[in-house]
């Protein structure tokens, strides 16, 4: 595992959150992938020298694509990352499959079984599970209790997907991250947060950098303050704003830097 930079992952404690990737590679075909230009880059040699390769189905049958073995983003399974939780014994923070989607097209569901098997059998830690395909949660719902649930959402009907589905699982913590935010999203019923989900994450897409319209921000911010659900703004949001105002800033106290609002979710 490694220490993550992503901000909204956190130990516990407070302190900054694992990645752990024991499947690498998506078929979702997000243009914005960081983790496709990761694999095709620098990670390739390590990714090609994996030949466990997910397969398709035709039916009952598995079906080998020729071209999976070439594609280092293809997913792969890596079994000697699979205990790697069990070694820490201090409780972390821990996003299993940053660099793959672990309910994604193309994932075999026994790999996806096995992971939620770790992720219970290691009760001591929190595991974030983040899904740009939410249909499939529900093949494993309901969800260790130590696992927060969510749904990326980029855009209108993908938020509304999200809420639908968010509320047919069980989750101790269910949340939206709304990063890439790519359009405005209107977080009116049937499609607000009450008693829809716990939490909210909103960023921006880097690399190229492609910021959202504050008033895209600012109406999920407040739908989530009426609803008494925490939001976490990520940093790469920071260049919108050029000086504090609320409701984008936590409240100063003494001695205190100036941060955006980076809110946790109380665990139930």
């Amino acid at each position: 595992m490694n220490k993550t930079k992503i901000e909204w992952v956190k130990n516990p404690d407070g302190t900054q959150g694992y990645t752990w990737n024991p499947i690498t590679g998506c078929l979702n075909g997000c243009e914005y992938c960081y983790a496709r230009k990761l694999a095709n880059g620098r990670l390739k040699p390590l990714y090609l020298a994996n030949p466990n390769v997910a397969w398709t189905y035709e039916g009952d049958l598995p079906v080998f694509e020729a071209t999976a073995a070439d594609d280092p983003f293809y997913p792969r399974f890596w079994e000697d990352r699979l205990w790697l939780p069990r070694h820490y014994r201090q409780p972390k923070g821990i996003f299993p499959c940053d660099m793959s989607d672990l309910f994604g097209i193309g994932i075999p569901e026994e790999w996806t079984m096995q992971i939620l098997r770790i992720c219970q059998l290691c009760s001591w830690h929190r595991f974030y599970l983040l899904t740009k395909q939410p249909q499939n949660l529900i093949k494993f719902s309901p969800f260790p209790p130590n696992c927060f649930v969510g749904v990326t959402a980029t855009n209108q009907k993908a938020h509304n997907e999200a809420v639908v589905v968010l509320a047919s699982i069980e989750a101790s913590i269910k949340f939206i991250s709304h990063e890439p935010l790519l359009e405005h999203i209107s977080l009116h019923p049937p499609y607000s947060p009450e008693d829809a989900y716990d939490w909210d994450i909103i960023g921006s897409q880097t690399k190229p950098y492609k910021p959202p319209k504050i008033e895209w921000v600012e109406e999920i911010v407040r739908a989530c303050d009426k609803a008494r659900i925490p939001a976490f703004l990520k940093n790469n949001l920071m260049p919108l704003f050029d000086y504090p105002q609320p409701p984008f800033f936590k409240k100063p106290s003494v001695n205190d830097t100036l941060k955006l609002r980076q809110e946790m979710p109380k665990v139930r």
